[in-house]
């Protein structure tokens, strides 16, 4: 006889939830994000006259995408807020949910602006846009799909 079965558990066994894959989407996520906020300020990788703020900010990204340092400021954030919330399967699933809304909004927001215009300060240009609208939408369907509680019985735990 296994011992598992004589070892104390905090939830009773028909309650337990699995969540695993949530907050592995969400470090994967956060980790994307640190990694594009620390490139960001990579010469060679980014090219241009890097400024705090503004649609005046000429560098960019892979030589497609307009960054600033405010923009890989908040790249950075958003990997250690991701990595943070990953921490718990409720928190990953909101980081996904939530960030994804915000990165929807910022496609929406990069749409409607002018992007030679002062409202244009983080910067974000074309492709910065697209790739806000699938990162917001891959984001939003990850936290979906991972993120959907799956309730086990004590006869799928022997």
């Amino acid at each position: 006889m296994s011992t598992a079965h004589h070892l104390p558990h905090r939830f009773p066994r028909d309650a337990t939830t699995v969540l695993q894959p949530v907050r592995s989407a969400a470090a994967l996520v956060a980790g994307g994000f640190l990694l594009v906020g620390v490139l960001g300020f990579v010469p060679g990788v980014t090219s241009g006259e890097l400024t705090f703020a503004g649609h005046h900010s000429g560098a960019l990204l892979l030589g497609a995408f307009a960054v600033s340092v405010l923009h890989n400021l908040v790249h950075l954030a958003f990997g250690v807020a991701g990595f943070a919330m990953a921490r718990r399967d409720g928190g990953a699933r909101e980081y996904l949910l939530v960030g994804g809304l915000v990165y929807l909004a910022l496609w929406a927001y990069g749409m409607l602006i002018d992007h030679d215009s002062a409202a244009n300060f983080v910067p974000v240009n074309n492709a910065d846009n697209w790739l806000h609208l699938g990162l917001g939408a891959a984001m939003v369907l990850l936290g979906m799909i991972f993120g959907v509680r799956v309730r086990r019985t004590p006869m799928d735990l022997g």
